[in-house]
């Protein structure tokens, strides 16, 4: 019984480290949601961002990598300005997003990051939009519409689901072109020094931006509050951490097709970990906008 079930943990280890990315990524969001009630955005980001920096050096060359990759000086200019786009900006705003949300709402959103992919792979990588991607974007366009209208809010205020929804899809349209300015780069190089790289260039942009801030004192003082502090680790250590390891694993160990459908799962994660872990309500509106952008998102990812 025990070989057999380690047989299939070897003969699968990717699609179940695929599958571990997606849960231990959506309990990270649960708690980036607890830790968010007391620690500003931008200090969130920077803690986070700077503690999966330090943590990947050492796995980087665990794993067999270097630091210091044979690489072009515009590989690492381009995978800098990457992580000041996709990481010092974008996790910020949508730490905000996920603070006015909700981690349901929430959820729903940021389905909008595949279409965002899709359109600007289509035009500046070229890349061919089919029929069944352009359902799916329509699909998940109009879940985030039918989630974040009068019947699909919930308790959220009127004003922060429009204020939430907003900073949400620009955070996620900030992802995608993060992540398309250097996708040449990301098919050619090692994944853990794209993604190091990109850590320290999103790490210098969020140290910049709190060194000219004029009140930069009381956005640090909220990462010492005791109530979020276990919240504020735990969730950058799996969220930043763990996730991103895991990741990696999957896309190495099993094909990526698989290893993304299986990724694609922390929306529903999200969205059930929201209703057991924080108490937020389950309406029919929100039950048909995660079922219509988790199957757009699959439409665009697979179509």
């Amino acid at each position: 019984m025990v070989t057999d079930l380690q047989e299939i943990m070897i003969t699968h280890l990717g699609e179940l480290c695929a599958l571990a990315t997606a849960l231990v990524w959506a309990f990270s969001v649960i708690l980036f949601k607890k830790s968010g009630e007391f620690v500003r955005p931008v200090a969130l980001n920077t803690f986070k961002s700077t503690l999966a920096m330090l943590l990947l050096v050492p796995t980087l060359y665990l794993w067999g990598d270097s630091l210091f990759h044979p690489a072009p000086a515009r590989d690492y200019a381009l995978l800098f300005l990457s992580g000041a786009v996709g990481v010092a900006v974008a996790d910020s705003l949508f730490f905000k997003s996920l603070n006015l949300l909700g981690a349901g709402l929430s959820a729903i959103v940021d389905c909008l990051y595949s279409p965002f992919i899709i359109l600007l792979s289509v035009t500046f990588l070229s890349e061919r939009l089919g029929w069944l991607q352009i359902v799916g974007v329509l699909m998940i366009i109009s879940a985030v519409l039918t989630a974040t209208g009068v019947r699909g809010r919930g308790t959220v205020p009127r004003g922060d689901l429009v204020r939430g929804a907003v900073w949400g899809a620009l955070a996620m349209a900030l992802m995608a072109i993060a992540i398309v300015m250097v996708k040449p780069i990301l098919d050619r190089s090692p994944l853990l020094w794209a993604t190091e790289i990109r850590l320290m260039g999103g790490c210098l942009v969020l140290y910049v931006q709190l060194l000219i801030r004029r009140r930069k004192d009381p956005i640090l003082r909220t990462l010492l509050t005791a109530h979020s502090w276990k919240y504020t680790v735990l969730g950058s250590f799996l969220g930043a951490y763990v996730a991103m390891v895991l990741w990696i694993a999957g896309m190495k160990y099993t094909q990526a097709s698989t290893a993304a459908a299986l990724n694609q799962t922390s929306n529903v994660f999200v969205f059930l970990f929201a209703a057991l872990f924080l108490k937020e309500k389950i309406t029919p509106a929100k039950l048909i906008a995660i079922a219509a952008a988790v199957t757009g998102v699959f439409l665009v990812t697979f179509g």
